[in-house]
């Protein structure tokens, strides 16, 4: 293999601490909740920001390994185990890639061709066989494992937490409070003849716009390497799934890291290294290479031996509500 892992055999998680800056100019616009806003706290240190949640990084991290133009993973990562939803002509309709709560999607749970109460073995008044369900996951959708999933409508007690989980923080936060116009070129007024007003949608509507600025930027990462070791898998799939994490990080910090459309950053230093100093994050290359070994090699096989299920992976169901 090209990435020694071994370094990271004894370690229980694997945190990164990645300083970001912005990419143009010195503003940047955070993420919005609704009813809230800006998320911003106060520390010991001042006022922050919450730049990006760990739900939207979670999507984020999903979305680097998917291709658009063609409806599937990226190249070096094609053979990976993902569900894909078709309608009932065959069409791409969307897959667990894509959908914000992966294998818990209504286009998955209301769709025909996967039987994951079966396939684990999920018996009422009977305790939870957690192997089963990880190798079932594993099999099917192997992003579970690393961004987590809660299957609610089979069984409460299905749910795994984020193994792999970021967001993004500013510190020492200040407003840079701007504004804008929607003109309206035939009937300007906010009042216009017809007595229609701005709510409408006629007039100019000006609007103000808070961005914000901050000396202090910081992506924070965290792969629990235990949770990933407790799943008893095989040691090729434990592998895989930490070298897959190490790749959907690399591939999001090398990338243009454009959130929003007043939203660019990138790295502050040219290196990303863990916390404690240990361990240096891989080139995508050398992941790419060893990611692509690895499912080489499973693909090789014969079919009752193999880590994924479907063809090339790929599990597809077909929804037709």
């Amino acid at each position: 293999m090209s990435v020694d892992l071994q370094p990271l055999a004894e370690k229980h998680d694997l945190i990164f601490k990645i300083p970001l800056k912005v990419r143009l100019g010195r503003r940047f616009q955070p993420t919005g909740f609704p009813d809230l806003g800006a998320a911003v706290f106060e520390t010991t240190e001042g006022t922050s920001l919450l730049v990006e949640s760990a739900q939207s990084m979670a999507n984020r991290l999903e979305s680097v390994c998917w291709d658009e133009s063609e409806n599937d993973l990226i190249a070096r990562l094609r053979g990976l185990s993902y569900v894909r939803v078709i309608d009932r002509n065959g069409a791409f309709l969307t897959s667990s890639v894509l959908e914000a709560h992966r294998l818990n999607s209504a286009y998955i749970e209301k769709a025909t061709g996967l039987d994951l109460k079966t396939e684990i073995g999920l018996e009422k008044n009977r305790p939870l066989d957690r192997a089963k369900l990880t190798k079932a996951l594993f099999r099917h959708d192997i992003g579970s494992l690393l961004h987590g999933v809660f299957l609610e409508s089979i069984d409460g007690r299905l749910r795994l937490a984020r193994a792999l989980s970021a967001f993004i923080e500013a510190d020492n936060v200040t407003v840079a409070a701007s504004g804008g116009v929607k003109n309206d070129r035939v009937q300007p007024g906010k009042n216009n003849d017809a007595g229609k007003n701005a709510s409408s949608g006629f007039g100019n509507l000006p609007f103000p716009r808070d961005e914000y600025t901050s000396p202090h930027i910081t992506l924070f990462v965290s792969l629990d390497l235990a949770q990933i070791r407790g799943y008893r898998l095989t040691s090729d799939a434990t592998k895989l799934l930490v070298l897959l994490a190490l790749f959907k990080v690399r591939e999001f910090v090398d990338s243009p890291m454009r959130l929003r459309t007043a939203c660019m950053f990138e790295r502050s230093n040219p290196d990303v290294s863990s916390d404690d100093g240990d361990f240096v994050l891989p080139q995508r290359e050398d992941l790419a290479l060893d990611i692509e070994g690895l499912i080489k090699g499973d693909a090789e096989k014969k079919p009752e031996e193999r880590i994924f299920a479907g063809e090339r992976g790929i599990t597809t169901v077909t929804f037709t509500s």
